[in-house]
């Protein structure tokens, strides 16, 4: 089954938001960038999606300049997808662009993990999309509702809960890197 990574929001747009936290992304860093290197050595093609909010004069107002790769994630990408909805589908025109290839599998990366990485994920199967959803190479940061923080590892490990044998097959970067040299051999 022909497989694509979508690389969700990988943008420069995040660091300028007063919740960027280097120390969470040292992690997820390597972990995405072990990702994308694998996808390019199995012959993946990467699908970069980018969220921007025209006229809004914040991090995501392409404007402002922010709404490009995130350092150090500039690779080149087979698709550039500009999206305003949640879900990397709604207003972008990857649904067809996949179906046009006969793609039919997409590995699911990026930030927030409970935003829109999740939410393409749960689109992505309703449309009909195997999907695996790579909990460890996805990047989100405490949030706080009630008078409660949740961690990182809670909001990750709450969407993971929440998709795994519904929406998503469940799956981490060495895992999926190991999947992929396998088929290469």
């Amino acid at each position: 089954m022909k497989t694509a990574l979508l690389l969700i929001d990988v943008q420069a747009s995040f660091p300028a938001r007063e919740y960027w936290d280097d120390n969470l992304t040292r992690t997820w860093r390597g972990r995405q960038r072990a990702l994308l290197d694998g996808a390019r050595s199995a012959g993946i093609p990467v699908i970069r999606i980018l969220h921007q909010a025209p006229g809004s004069r914040g991090p995501f107002d392409p404007d402002n300049g922010l709404v490009r790769p995130l350092a150090g994630f500039e690779d080149a990408a087979a698709a550039v997808f500009h999206k305003t909805a949640h879900n990397a589908f709604t207003d972008t025109g990857l649904a067809r662009w996949l179906m046009t290839r006969d793609i039919r599998r997409l590995v699911i990366s990026g930030i927030r993990t409970e935003q829109c990485c999740e939410t393409t994920a749960r689109v992505a199967s309703d449309l009909g999309f195997d999907v695996d959803f790579v909990g460890d190479a996805t990047l989100t940061f405490p949030m706080t509702r009630a008078g409660r923080t949740y961690t990182a590892e809670e909001i990750q490990a709450r969407t993971e809960l929440v998709l795994a044998e519904r929406f998503a097959r469940i799956v981490g970067t060495a895992t999926l890197l190991d999947e992929w040299r396998g088929h290469a051999a």
